[in-house]
């Protein structure tokens, strides 16, 4: 093992050192009133974009390792009228003094009309600009997920990228979260607030190695300007209930100081109509019973949000930082379920009716300490993160049921109590180092270490009549740590038409359970310690000279650690008859990812292949009419996909946007009942149009379409959904915008279970989504750039990993 270590780093160690050298020449120069302005550099013949840099706090700016050529510079600043060059004809090194010129209106009247795509395509990520698509407007940011290329939101909130289990972040910090508690975080987070979505399937190495689909990285806006500037967000939606979304951020800067902040009220109310069917059968195939349910699940939810950050600048150089988070979410579900049990001839047998309600508090907060010093203009830094991270949440819960017989004569109740609080606490500590070599070569370097601990207790009574008495069957005490080492080296560099950047990363994970029972279960204790390799690799050809059309190869291996919760073996009770349970048995997941594409313009078209092993996914075992769900390790889960990408815009008032894939999934593995071999073949669109009628108004029409999907134990039914947008901007800094969501109350969740033991099982979940939003957004201050843009964090891998 060693020897191979050791032969595949000297590999790549010989495929970074032969980058290979070629003469090439900077362009550098230093812009008046230039402070944290923008530069272009574009090719002169036909306008292509070469880079890009942020002017610091003096002005300056430099372009190294520039091949010789004809190039234009294009400089932005907010309150400032955009700067042209001439052309620069690049034979030798240039500096350049450039003088922008202030708009003509008063700094609080400055108006900007350029707009981003939609979607724009890097070697690494895919970017998809929020606010290009007027229908997120008064969301959040679970909708505008679901409305973002590839990626696919199921009923119970999994979220997916290709058909691909993916970790949240949001500005490059784990979200420590999943299922229920990662909805409603990702609930409480308003599309107002996010600038940027960037989908990585193959994520860098300076990227935790988690997520065998990738990441999806959501970065919010962060203000620019110097002075006090803020916004304000206001949004009522109304479907089948009403709620709101309203928000609040500002920014102040002042020499050495800059101080930003935001605050965000949300309220919750939805409903999910929910028809579950059991059909048991004999072992002969004919019909034993039936069991019918129907659930109607009412949640309210009010979301309390705030964050603060603060930026010291020491010097030019060297920056200080500290930022907070809060976040609190007091909810309430109350399910009104009728249970009904059916002979084989589909006579009543007996009905139970259900009351079940769940108060919950979820509390989050979070300290991150940063230090960035750049040792030079050529981009070399050194950057430090600490964060801790605590999760708290307290659930209490009844399930009251009341049986029936046929006739509807009562027989009695039955009430099950349970008290459920639990606390997360994350420790991070990580380090990055970037430096560019005179050859043109960039090298990033870095270390991590993090340290999980989470408590989970769960206390369960029964009531029959006046009796009460514990359920030792349910009621458990879990106590989880972990600890994570990691580090990395990434290499990339540009010639003329190739692209290169690859990246080894090295991770050490230790880790134990011990379940500590109660006078009728043992304890239990179990530790694991696993080393990993994870290589990626990308590579991207210019066919023509001018960058139209490219070549792109790229390859990552990635690993998906169980959830938290996912290992914890409490039983936990959804209603009488459905229950969750962990698997402290599960193990970690491998992925290899493939993917080539083909950029023609605004074209790209893609294939990928990846193979997983022992892929974590949920499963269904009934026994004894009891629904169990729960994670277990599938075999072999091998995905192939063909995709397409593509913009369009025949006049400056029209635009059109498609994102479409076809995809393949075969899952081979050992199973409850046998051997589990499914493979499926499903289609994926997602369209967007913009029309610009009039100065100021723009109006959009998007949607989108699934059709079957048929994966592992699961066949999930098609879906589709069609949304419409206006918006009018009234002043520079207010717009009023009208959205109307799935206008055709068309996006229900359906779908089979299979593979069951003498049983089929099929559902159906209707709730609030045909939805009008009104919204109204405002912003005010002064129109001086210069903020430094933010860097990650230390925690970037547990936050994924919360579940309830």
């Amino acid at each position: 093992m060693k020897l191979k270590l050791t032969a595949f780093i000297a590999a790549w160690l010989t495929i970074a050192a032969t980058f290979g050298y070629a003469q090439t020449f900077k362009i550098a120069g230093k812009i008046k009133h230039g402070d944290g302005a923008t530069i272009y550099l574009n090719t002169a013949a036909d306008s292509i974009l070469v880079k890009t840099a942020l002017a610091d706090s003096a002005g300056g700016f430099v372009f190294e390792h520039q091949k010789q050529g004809r190039y234009k510079l294009t400089v932005s600043s907010v309150g400032f009228q955009t700067y042209h060059s001439g052309i620069i004809r690049l034979d030798s090194n240039k500096l350049l003094s450039i003088t922008l010129v202030p708009n003509a209106v008063g700094l609080n009247a400055v108006t900007i009309n350029a707009q981003k795509p939609l979607v724009e395509h890097r070697i690494d990520r895919t970017v998809v600009n929020v606010d290009a698509l007027i229908s997120n407007t008064g969301s959040t940011a679970l909708d505008v997920l679901e409305k973002s290329p590839g990626v696919i939101v199921d009923e119970n909130g999994a979220i997916s990228l290709k058909g691909k289990s993916v970790k949240i972040f949001i500005d490059d910090k784990p979200t420590y979260l999943s299922g229920a508690e990662l909805e409603s975080y990702l609930r409480s987070l308003p599309s107002s607030a996010m600038d940027q979505v960037e989908l990585m399937s193959n994520p860098p190495a300076r990227y935790d190695a988690a997520g065998n689909g990738g990441i999806i990285n959501i970065r919010t806006k962060k203000s620019k300007l110097r002075g006090f500037n803020g916004g304000i967000n206001l949004s009522y939606s109304q479907g089948i209930y009403s709620k709101t979304n309203n928000s609040f951020n500002f920014n102040y800067r002042n020499n050495k100081l800059n101080v930003s902040g935001s605050l965000g009220y949300l309220t919750n109310n939805n409903f999910n109509d929910l028809n579950i069917n059991r059909h048991f059968f004999k072992p002969d195939g004919s019909a034993a019973s039936n069991f019918i349910q129907n659930s109607f699940i009412r949640r309210t939810a009010k979301n309390y949000r705030s964050k603060l950050a603060v930026d010291y600048y020491l010097s030019d150089q060297t920056t200080l930082g500290i930022g907070l988070t809060g976040l609190s979410i007091p909810s309430d579900e109350n399910t009104l379920a009728a249970s009904q049990s059916l002979d084989a001839g589909n006579k009543p047998d007996s009905t139970i009716l259900a009351d079940n309600r769940t108060y919950e508090k979820f509390k989050n907060g979070g300290v991150n300490l940063n230090y960035r010093h750049q040792y030079d203009k050529k981009g070399t830094e050194l950057a430090a993160d600490f964060d801790y991270i605590r999760y708290t949440d307290q659930q209490q819960q009844t399930f009251l049921n009341s049986s029936y017989l046929p006739g509807g004569r009562f027989t009695g109740t039955d009430l099950l109590t349970g008290s459920l609080p639990s606390n997360i606490n994350i420790y991070a500590f990580k380090t990055d180092y970037s430096h560019p070599l005179s050859n043109g070569l960039k090298l990033d370097a870095g270390l991590k270490t993090s340290y999980t601990r989470t408590d989970n207790i769960a206390e369960y009574f029964e009531t029959v009549g006046s009796a009460v008495s514990p359920d030792y069957t349910k009621t458990n005490h879990f106590i989880y740590k972990e600890n994570i080492n990691a580090a990395y080296l990434n290499a990339g560099r540009d010639w003329k038409r190739l692209s290169v950047q690859t990246g080894l990363r090295f991770e050490n994970t230790g880790s134990n359970g011990h379940q500590l029972g109660n006078v009728q279960k043992p304890d239990s204790v179990f530790k694991r310690n696993y080393n990993g390799l994870f290589l990626t690799v990308y590579v991207q050809y210019k066919l023509d000279t001018a960058g139209k059309q490219l070549l792109s190869l790229t390859y990552g291996r990635r690993i998906d650690r169980p959830y938290f919760e996912d290992l914890n073996p409490f039983l936990k009770p959804l209603d009488k008859f459905t229950y969750y349970t962990g698997n402290p048995f599960l193990k970690p997941s491998y992925t290899q990812n493939t993917e080539l594409s083909y950029s023609w313009h605004n074209i790209t078209g893609s294939v990928s292949y990846s193979k997983s092993h022992d892929d974590v996914n949920e499963t269904i075992e009934i026994l004894n009419g009891i629904y169990y769900s729960r994670p277990g390790n599938l075999g072999s889960t091998v995905i192939k996909s063909l995709t397409i990408d593509a913009a369009f815009e025949p006049a400056k008032w029209f635009n059109f946007h498609l994102f479409g894939f076809i995809q393949n999934i075969h899952v081979v593995s050992d199973f409850y009942t046998g051997t589990l071999n499914t493979q499926g073949t499903f289609y994926f669109i997602k369209p967007v149009t913009e029309f610009k009628p009039g100065k100021d108004w723009t109006v959009q029409l998007d949607g989108g379409y699934q059709s079957k999907i048929t994966s592992g134990q699961f066949v999930v039914g098609n879906r589709g959904k069609l949304n419409t947008a206006l918006s009018k901007k009234l002043t520079a800094g207010t717009t009023v915008k009208l959205v109307v969501n799935d206008i055709f109350h068309s996006f229900t969740n359906s779908g089979q279970i299979n593979n069951l033991a003498a049983t089929k099982a099929d559902y159906r979940n209707i709730s609030d989504t045909r939805t009008a939003v009104l919204s109204l957004s405002y912003r005010f201050g002064q129109t001086i750039a210069g903020q430094r843009k933010k860097g990650n964090n230390a925690a970037e891998d547990e936050q994924n990993r919360v579940k309830n």
